[in-house]
């Protein structure tokens, strides 16, 4: 599997680029299976006897078992040593990624010609096989059915950190390796926050409660985010905003289908909170693709470009957001495959009563 995606990327490189070296992890983990802390990657443009991958000696038995395809070459300092290896080897000019580090690409070149790339490999990464697609599925699996399990023990009087910690227990226990992101559980006038990190702040009658997080499988991520209402019956304002969100959501949802632009599926949600008056309580993208890392192309927003492919993974994220008072946000990831969507985390979306 590895060897194909090297040679799908091969066929991209231009003709005066010998080979690239390749130091973003997930990218070496796309190309090659390591999924070790510390690797560099070359991939020859024309030579597939000439793909090398280098990693230090805490993961010599690791990168024999992930890459039994590739020659290894055993240094801490990845990226360095096998362009000093390349040079050493007669190559002059080598294509590198563009978020290298100066410090880095000084030392390149010393040894040879650099020439910087940029999305080469994230281009191929859009669109997965079907391997892919069933870890994001189980992936998704474990996330909603922990939600589930969370939404279930939740009590009046908890915290945020406890709430968070608690998720990601419950991932470990339903299969996953880690989570996928730092959780976000944020209550009251918290829920407002999109991206808030959890507190000793506890969970209060009345309260809405956004709860934003994923579970990682073999290195590949899901996303969710369910808000419910804490200990007692919804307030108007607050069946209201939240029935904009799921309402919003399920048309994003239902506009995810091949060839829609991406900007088409970010109106199809966002003119049903900006009709109601919210335009500018939803001030973020609609989603994003999801995979090896958590937050991938294609980008969904209102300034995207291009269209959806066949077996491309998403998110879909509205939300509106009062603050000093409280907010909502409603997010599945799912796959968009050859005419319609599949959603990944499956979960009722209604306004639910918990604790």
């Amino acid at each position: 599997m590895s060897g194909s995606r090297r040679d799908e990327l091969r066929k991209l490189m231009p003709a005066d680029m010998p080979g690239l070296l390749v130091t973003l992890l997930p990218n070496i983990r796309y190309l090659s299976g390591f999924s070790g802390s510390n690797a560099a990657l070359f991939v020859s443009r024309d030579d597939p006897s000439r793909d090398l991958i280098c990693t230090d000696g805490r993961y010599q038995t690791q990168v024999a078992r992930e890459c039994p395809d590739l020659p290894v070459h055993q240094d801490r300092s990845c990226a360095v040593a096998l362009v000093a290896r390349l040079a050493g080897e007669g190559l002059t000019r080598i294509g590198v990624e563009d978020q290298i580090p100066v410090a880095i690409d000084r030392e390149f070149q010393k040894l040879l010609s650099v020439v910087a790339t940029s999305g080469l490999i994230e281009q191929l990464r859009v669109v997965k096989d079907a391997s892919e697609i069933e870890l994001l599925t189980q992936a998704g699996l474990i996330t909603a059915e922990a939600m589930a399990q969370l939404l279930r023990e939740l009590r009046v009087g908890m915290t945020e950190i406890y709430a968070a910690r608690r998720l990601e227990q419950l991932f470990g226990e339903f299969g996953a390796e880690d989570r996928a992101f730092e959780t976000i559980v944020a209550t009251g006038s918290n829920s407002a926050i999109p991206h808030h990190q959890p507190t000793s702040r506890v969970l209060a009658r009345g309260d809405l409660l956004v709860i934003d997080a994923g579970a990682m499988v073999a290195g590949y991520h899901a996303d969710m985010t369910r808000t419910v209402l804490v200990g007692a019956d919804p307030e108007p304002w607050q069946l209201q905003i939240h029935g904009l969100v799921a309402t919003a959501q399920i048309a994003g949802v239902k506009a995810c289908a091949t060839a829609v632009p991406l900007k088409t599926i970010d109106a199809a949600a966002r003119s049903i909170i900006a009709d109601a008056g919210f335009s500018r309580e939803f001030g973020h993208g609609l989603g994003h693709g999801v995979g090896l890392e958590i937050h991938e192309a294609p980008m969904i927003n209102a300034r995207s470009t291009g269209t959806i492919s066949p077996n491309t993974p998403v998110t879909i994220e509205p939300g509106i957001y009062l603050p000093d008072k409280g907010g909502v946000r409603i997010e599945d990831t799912l796959v968009v495959e050859s005419k319609a969507s599949r959603v990944l985390t499956e979960l009722a979306r209604e306004l639910v009563v918990v604790g």
